[in-house]
């Protein structure tokens, strides 16, 4: 594939992920007030909560506004990077995958950096309305990051016998996540099954 080709793919690919997130992202917390779960099924639920922390609703040491920045700067770089990997005509499932981890960090930082400006923050159990621009619940770079994608894939019930977690109620897997979430552990996990030989190889060269 040209170099051109891959430009056009990588845009392409950056801009329809940030779309679907964006239109999962406002659906939710114009439809569905904060907590609210909708069963799908009995392994796959949607449940809005709202958080300031990373991936999977982690969080990083240095406040709000430290992982807002640091999102922007990681996103500029990785978008750098996928640049000089084009030229370098890296392969084309490469870029893909780091495609996916910038746009998917490229979706949370347009939550931080607008959500709180334009949406209000209603109380329980109402759901959430488009503001006048800088009317939200929130400052520019403070707004809180919509996840709704829950998977309890499998639950149960810990032995009564064991002496700390006894009767205790295990799920696997527990995170809230969105769907740029998703796209970045998807790009990351494929890096390292099939392109670990490939990065390896470059840093050697480099």
């Amino acid at each position: 594939m040209s170099r051109k080709k891959h430009y056009i793919l990588a845009i392409t690919l950056f801009i329809t992920i940030l779309l679907i997130d964006q239109i999962i992202k406002v659906c939710v917390k114009t439809g569905m007030y904060i907590g609210e779960r909708i069963e799908i099924t009995s392994w796959f639920s949607l449940v809005f909560v709202e958080n300031n922390g990373m991936a999977f609703g982690w969080e990083l040491w240095g406040g709000k506004l430290f992982l807002t920045l640091f999102r922007l700067v990681a996103v500029t770089l990785i978008g750098w990077y996928i640049y000089r990997q084009i030229k370098q005509k890296a392969p084309t499932g490469y870029i893909i995958c780091m495609t996916l981890i910038a746009a998917g960090a490229a979706g949370n930082i347009i939550d931080c950096l607008f959500y709180g400006l334009i949406f209000n923050n209603p109380p329980y159990p109402q759901v959430a309305h488009l503001q006048t621009w800088g009317e939200g619940y929130g400052d520019f770079l403070y707004g809180r990051v919509v996840d709704m994608f829950y998977f309890p894939l499998v639950e149960w019930d810990m032995p009564t016998w064991m002496p700390i977690y006894s009767g205790e109620h295990c799920v696997f897997f527990s995170p809230i996540f969105n769907f740029a979430d998703a796209a970045i552990s998807c790009g990351i996990i494929a890096i390292l099954l099939f392109y670990h030989k490939f990065i390896s190889h470059y840093h050697e060269k480099v």
